[in-house]
């Protein structure tokens, strides 16, 4: 029986690339999972597939998670279909590529909304239940953009970098009712945001590789099962950024 067994996961963004494998790698040690969605709803169909032939629970549900209408329906369908939600994962985001002298305040507020918000909205809707069952695990997906620039803008940037800053402060706040909070800061990882950036190149990282989406899976399982770590940002970036 996997330490995860019956817990309730709710991944964002969670039909490809890194939501998919780490829905995936949650069902494999022992949760259900809803498995959200913007627009792939075939994808999401397939992960959810997937994750009932390993014996576990799973639905799809489309939902904006930038807009607190959408994150409450979203919440309320997964509460009913498979119980309160245990271990969230923020890891909706966008990425718009442009020159930077180009960037407007229409690309900035909609990176911020959907990359950083969302998880403030979520996060804000999930708490109070898992405070009343004195458990809970919440994972937002940062960036290496947050520590060194990265390869796509400051408004990418920013609101990775606002993502560490959520963790640490939710983390502070919750440390003493069984509730953890940390991020994830991956770098160039092959999924489609990467490999359709000319500016991501394998030469930015000393071990000249891309990283694979289940690397940062693995990563999102240790602290999903984790009683010891909160308020953590996990660096996986082929050695790009070291602390």
């Amino acid at each position: 029986m996997g330490k995860l067994e019956n817990r309730i996961a709710l991944v964002t963004g969670g039909s490809r690339g890194i939501g998919r494998a780490i829905a995936l790698a949650l069902a494999h040690a022992g949760a259900d999972v809803a498995v959200n969605y913007r627009k792939e709803e075939a994808a999401a169909h397939t992960v959810c597939a997937e994750i009932r032939r390993l014996g576990r629970r799973a639905v799809p549900i489309q939902a904006d998670v930038s807009v607190a209408a959408e994150v409450e329906r979203l919440v309320s369908e997964v509460e009913r279909d498979l119980g309160p939600v245990d271990i969230l994962v923020n890891n909706a985001g966008i990425t718009q590529i442009k020159p930077f002298h180009e960037l407007g305040e229409r690309d900035w507020d909609e990176v911020l909304r959907v990359n950083l918000k969302s998880a403030f909205l979520l996060s804000q809707r999930v708490i109070p239940e898992m405070r009343v069952r004195r458990w809970g695990r919440i994972i937002n997906l940062s960036s290496v953009a947050a520590q060194t620039g990265g390869v796509i803008g400051p408004h990418y940037a920013a609101s990775k970098a606002g993502l560490i800053g959520l963790t640490h402060s939710y983390a502070s706040l919750l440390a003493k009712e069984g509730i953890t909070m940390n991020a994830i800061a991956p770098a160039l990882i092959e999924t489609d945001m990467i490999t359709s950036n000319p500016n991501a190149s394998t030469a930015r990282i000393p071990m000249g590789i891309f990283g694979s989406p289940e690397e940062i899976a693995r990563v999102a399982v240790l602290l999903a099962e984790s009683e010891y770590i909160t308020g953590q940002t996990i660096s996986v970036n082929g050695g790009w950024y070291m602390t």
